[in-house]
């Protein structure tokens, strides 16, 4: 579904990604991990066709991005559902406004069919009966849920996810990763996660891809990953320093 192959990409003397090539099958579950500006967010604006590599490809379902018309990118970009950090709603709006927002503005569909959508979402998220909220009377946990729901009324293949956990506390995390797992079952979708949660990076991946200076470090199953001896992988999968480096 997701091949990224020798991607390169510079911002004047700083190479944030070199050489970065993974692939990501239909339907699987993969993580992204790494040090805060080791290039995951620059990667995932790659993914969606919001950068343009200065060499390698991307290709998405064997679709080459490079090249495309913003047309067909819009095309493309269809294709994703996303969540975004702070879930990124429109406090003005109500959550069924909120979710059918893109769909009302496309005119493509019917109010009738619209509202189908709405109430299978949110069903899909656990959210029935909160059609009329506004996100102020909404948890953080709540609001992740708004997002995802909107994140799949358009019935995406692939969804993205952009450190979903963050800001919630240990319980509400929990419910959102199973959430996540149901999510990609469910609907049967591919899924990407970046995170810096260390337990959610271990429950809701079938697969984990670290990122260092720029490169593809490791890529494994989530076992060996965290079972890893090498020094690096062991200290972040572990939350040590560098500085503590003497003391592995």
């Amino acid at each position: 579904m997701i091949e990224v192959i020798n991607l390169r990409k510079n911002f004047g003397d700083h190479k944030v990604l070199d050489a970065v090539s993974f692939s990501i099958e239909k339907g699987r579950s993969v993580v992204i991990i790494g040090r805060s500006g080791c290039g995951k967010s620059v990667l995932l604006k790659h993914v969606i066709g919001l950068m343009v590599p200065d060499s390698g490809e991307v290709r998405i379902g064997g679709e080459l991005l490079t090249g495309k018309t913003e047309r067909e990118l819009l095309r493309i970009r269809r294709r994703f559902g996303m969540l975004f950090q702070s879930a990124a709603l429109f406090d003005s709006l109500t959550v069924e406004d909120n979710i059918s927002f893109l769909l009302r503005r496309e005119k493509q569909l019917t109010p009738g069919q619209i509202q189908k959508r709405v109430d299978e979402v949110l069903e899909v998220v656990e959210l029935q009966g909160t059609h009329k909220k506004k996100p102020a009377e909404l948890s953080g946990g709540m609001k992740k849920r708004v997002g995802l729901a909107r994140a799949i009324v358009y019935q995406p293949e692939i969804l993205l996810y952009d450190e979903p956990t963050t800001g919630l506390d240990p319980v509400v995390s929990d419910s959102i990763d199973q959430l996540i797992i149901r999510v990609t079952q469910q609907l049967h979708v591919t899924t990407v996660v970046v995170t810096h949660d260390i337990r959610s990076m271990r429950r809701v991946g079938q697969s984990i891809i670290m990122l260092s200076n720029g490169r593809v470090y490791a890529d494994g199953s989530p076992d060996t990953i965290f079972s890893s001896t090498d020094p690096t992988i062991y200290r972040f999968v572990n939350g040590i320093s560098d500085s503590k480096e003497k003391n592995f």
